[in-house]
């Protein structure tokens, strides 16, 4: 067992936000035998928990062909076991005016819940319940594909953004699994059977792929023997060996034009980056608030606020456990405007290989990033989402303290360095869509 306490002291932000922020982080990590691990972080200030119990399986660990199962789990998981139906999950819940959801990305899926502390060991039983004993019942199965396919209608078919942002990934990876949706295609969905469900659920809703995060007002010895009790009995799984093929590098600049019913044009232009933690990737965070974060961003001024030729501009750097993306997206006023817009965006994005940012810049973005990291500790909630996300990606929460001093030391030659790195012409993916 390890135990650790992190207390991070006299915080200054610079000029733009001056305050003394003391932060006082007190987690307890350690693993069960069948090789699960619990963080527990005890904060007896409110009289709620939030429970979060994340697994190291998302679309990543999919194969062609069955895409879309580690989303569609996010479903049946509410569905019932053999001891509680989803209504008595969803009774809990509502009863006690608390909130529960879930999330699919590439690299993982997490489910929470949010309580009076009273409920910690009805929780503890439910969610242990159905790492175990998840029922596969046939009607429930279908009814959930169509769920998940009109889902799938709604979230890219029918939406210009959802479906821009398919074809930028499908365009953008050739080999790696981040080629296709997380939410998969529709063919996969209607091919996927229950053993190829029982199968995947065996694999990875094992105790030994998963994190159990725990904030709030609670006993923490007592809370130690009940997740024993609930969790300890669970079998662990032997997991298959990550195989995903390595994306070889891109030559020569991808171009995909689209054709849908939209009113004005818009696209993308993104490159492939790097990997979530490591250094390069705090740069391109203040590049992207530089770039498009909002409306003091240099592409929202010349585009929106001063050339009124665009509606939408900005950018976003995304990091997930493999090497991610830096994207702009531009929503055109109008159709005369879509070759001045793409001009505009190129002409910023070789700016920043060419000439350095300003100091006033370079200090909003980094207090831009500072807030939000005093922000995502705010409540026992996102205290405990930052933890498991931590956990999951590096095996260590801890990393997640190491950010601010990161985005600190970000210099304006290192913006250089780093847009002359990744924003080469070569690297490039144009994503369009205009008017049918």
């Amino acid at each position: 067992m390890f135990k650790y306490i992190f207390t991070i002291l006299a915080i200054t932000f610079s000029s733009f936000i001056s305050a003394e922020i003391k932060l006082d982080i007190n987690v307890e990590k350690y693993k069960l035998k069948n090789g699960l691990t619990v963080l527990l972080h005890q904060d007896k200030t409110v009289p709620v928990i939030s429970f979060h119990q994340w697994y190291r399986v998302g679309s990543r660990n999919e194969k062609r062909g069955r895409t879309g199962l580690a989303h569609f789990f996010e479903h049946l998981m509410f569905k019932g076991t053999t001891k509680y139906s989803g209504a008595d999950f969803e009774r809990l819940v509502k009863l006690n005016g608390g909130s529960n959801n879930a999330f699919t990305s590439f690299d993982y899926t997490g489910y929470y819940v949010n309580l009076p502390s009273g409920e910690i060991e009805k929780i503890l039983d439910m969610e242990s319940d159905r790492m175990l004993n998840l029922l596969f019942n046939p009607k429930t199965i279908q009814s959930e594909r169509e769920v998940v396919k009109e889902e799938r209608r709604f979230r890219v078919e029918n939406s210009v953004q959802g479906y821009m942002r398919e074809a930028l990934f499908s365009t953008l990876y050739k080999v790696h699994s981040y080629t296709w949706p997380v939410i998969g295609s529709m063919a996969d969905l209607n091919a996927a059977t229950i053993d190829d469900l029982k199968q995947f659920y065996k694999v990875y809703y094992a105790p030994n792929n998963s994190v159990l995060v725990l904030a709030g007002n609670f006993d923490i010895p007592k809370v130690k023997k009940l997740i024993d009790k609930y969790y300890g009995p669970i079998p662990s799984q032997p997991l298959p060996k990550v195989n995903i093929p390595k994306e070889p590098d891109q030559l020569a600049p991808r171009v995909k034009k689209l054709k849908k019913d939209v009113q004005n044009p818009s696209f993308y232009v993104a490159y492939k980056t790097t990997a979530a933690g490591e250094s390069d990737s705090f740069v391109l965070d203040i590049i992207s608030s530089i770039l498009g974060g909002g409306e003091t961003s240099r592409l929202y001024k010349r585009l929106v606020y001063k050339g009124q030729i665009a509606t939408q501009a900005l950018s976003y750097s995304y990091t997930p456990k493999d090497p991610g993306i830096f994207a702009v997206f531009t929503s055109v006023k109008d159709k005369k405007y879509l070759k001045r817009n793409k001009q505009i965006v190129l002409e910023e994005i070789n700016k920043l290989k060419k000439v350095k940012v300003t100091d006033k810049e370079l200090e909003r973005a980094k207090n831009q990033f500072i807030k939000s990291y005093v922000d995502s500790l705010q409540t026992v909630s996102s205290k405990a989402n930052i933890l498991a996300l931590n956990e999951i990606l590096f095996g260590d929460y801890t990393e997640f303290f190491k950010d601010l001093p990161k985005y600190e030391k970000v210099t304006k030659e290192d913006i250089l360095r780093v847009a002359k790195k990744y924003f080469q012409k070569h690297r490039s993916v144009y994503v369009e869509v205009t008017k049918k």
